[in-house]
């Protein structure tokens, strides 16, 4: 099901929705999980954003075309990536997600894009990137952005517990 799922090149359409980004991460995959539980549990449609930054603008003189290579390839890995995250959630889900479902991958800032593709959200779904230790303690920027400056609410998840 996933490897013939669309990825978009534009943010997902505004409406009640279960929004989650997605990198690829350990802390974006269980993000993924719970985004498919709430997804669920609502009835709801789940969009899951992946957001590519490309370098700043203002290149030397003859770079932007090899920029826009790099840019394309980076969108192209971008694509691949979320279909294998989205893949791999299912595969350990007990009961895969089976509800309305769409890719996304953009191009620009992180926190902005989230942020703007939030608005009108029932929830936004996102992993935390502490490392262990007082890391752990501290969500990421992303996370830390969106707690702050998101108009709909937030939901953010930490890693699972360890088993022992």
């Amino acid at each position: 099901m996933t490897a013939e799922l669309p990825v978009r090149a534009e943010p997902p359409p505004p409406g009640p929705a279960i929004l989650t980004g997605c990198d690829g991460s350990d802390a974006s995959l269980w993000a993924l999980d719970r985004a498919m539980t709430e997804a669920e549990a609502h009835g709801l449609p789940l969009h899951v954003l992946a957001v590519v930054n490309p370098s700043p603008t203002g290149y030397p003189p003859g770079m932007a075309d090899l920029v826009q290579e790099s840019v394309e390839r980076l969108t192209a890995s971008m694509s691949d990536g979320l279909r294998r995250a989205v893949a791999t959630v299912q595969a350990a889900r007990p009961r895969p997600y089976a509800g309305e479902l769409t890719l996304h991958v953009v191009l620009g800032n992180v926190v902005d894009l989230l942020l703007r593709a939030a608005a009108g959200r029932h929830t936004l779904v996102l992993g935390t990137r502490g490392n262990g230790g007082f890391a752990r303690l501290l969500l990421g920027s992303v996370s830390t952005a969106a707690v702050h400056h998101a108009t709909c609410p937030v939901l953010v998840v930490p890693p699972p517990a360890a088993e022992g």
